[in-house]
């Protein structure tokens, strides 16, 4: 039997440890000049006026949202399908996460269902670009100017990854992204706040550095935390932006290559549709079955590494007290399907073979 191919592994070599060495030789090690860098190589990436370095992707969402000023007795309408740190950062911010149905084809947040959640303690919209595709920003932010709402992009998922040629995080009033281990680069952990708004820039800077407007100062104006990021995230995310286009790239074509390579299992297994306005990066190849949980423990068993899709909102057990109304049908039916394989920078061609085959194996049918 092969030996373990991971769903997905981050890739981590000199190239880091080159980057790491100028921390430990300036003796810096929070936010200091790599830290800038990042942020800057960030601000060139997205087109973004502002590019705040994070603790993590949670704790941006949670600044985003109070520098929003989004508090109690507030509801911000978030996706029923997404990883909890959507919602959980609104429950963090004192308000609350109201769950809207998904789209059946893209997985984002469905336009056609926000209005009718809309409400006088309505503040924020939170569109969150799923599986490395853009929800719909043209929709969302029509409605968000329609019923003047704050938008917050969770482009948490959304590193490169463009809408109508605009970076996804720089619709709404602000977005974050994250470099969670798993992500698509990363800093070990790590996230970053978008925003071309001054006055946001300085709220959410100030949040995440004990209210105050810079570091050696110890008048605080505002309630803040400690949420700093460090130039060692910095040094890795450095690298790690480095090497973006060439796993952008790889992705691409991990993808494409089980899209060609499964075509003939099409009533079997099929792959995520793409919107045709986004421009996508495939952090995960995810696709869609009937067979989930049986093919997820029958590739294990090949020793091959899987993931299904996030939990609806909708059916997580801690949110039983949240008094959650309507029908998910399509987040439940989406959720029961989705499977992501091996889409590793560092999969091998001899390993995507031989998990094709194993998939073809599974359904009973020959390569």
């Amino acid at each position: 039997m092969t030996d373990f191919i991971p769903q997905i592994e981050p890739w981590i070599d000199e190239q880091e440890l080159t980057q790491l060495k100028r921390v430990i030789d300036s003796t810096y090690v929070t936010e200091h000049i790599l830290t800038e860098e990042f942020e800057s190589l960030i601000k060139d990436l997205t087109g973004s006026k502002h590019a705040i370095a994070i603790t993590n992707g949670t704790a941006a969402l949670y600044c985003c949202l109070k520098a929003l000023n989004i508090k109690a007795g507030d509801e911000v309408i978030v996706p029923n399908m997404t990883f909890i740190a959507s919602s959980n950062s609104v429950i963090m911010a004192g308000a609350k996460p109201v769950f809207c149905e998904i789209n059946e084809n893209t997985f984002c947040i469905e336009p056609d269902k926000i209005e009718e959640l809309i409400n006088d303690r309505t503040k924020a919209i939170m569109p969150v670009h799923l599986y490395g595709q853009s929800a719909d920003m043209t929709a969302i932010m029509k409605l968000a100017s329609k019923h003047s709402l704050h938008v917050i992009e969770d482009a948490a998922q959304g590193v490169g990854v463009k809408f109508n040629n605009r970076h996804v995080g720089t619709f709404g009033d602000c977005g974050i992204l994250s470099f969670y281990g798993n992500k698509t680069i990363t800093c070990g952990e790590g996230g970053v706040i978008l925003t071309d708004n001054d006055e946001i820039k300085e709220r959410c800077y100030q949040l995440k550095n004990h209210g105050r407007p810079g570091k050696g100062v110890f008048k605080h104006d505002h309630i803040g935390y400690n949420f700093a990021f460090t130039e060692m995230q910095a040094a890795i995310g450095i690298s790690q932006m480095h090497k973006l286009p060439k796993i952008i790239e790889t992705k691409k074509e991990i993808f494409e290559y089980y899209c060609d390579k499964l075509g003939d299992l099409s009533n079997f297994i099929s792959p995520v549709f793409i919107d045709e306005r986004s421009q996508p990066v495939f952090w995960f190849s995810s696709f869609l079955t009937d067979s989930r949980d049986a093919l997820v423990k029958y590739l294990k068993d090949k020793n091959i590494g899987t993931r299904i899709f996030f939990h609806p909102m909708h059916m997580q057990p801690c949110y039983d007290d949240l008094g959650i109304e309507g029908s998910f049908n399509i987040s439940e039916n989406i959720y029961r399907k989705g499977i992501s394989l091996p889409s590793s920078y560092n999969l091998t061609l001899e390993q995507q073979e031989y998990i094709i085959k194993c998939v073809y194996d599974f359904f009973g049918k020959k390569v």
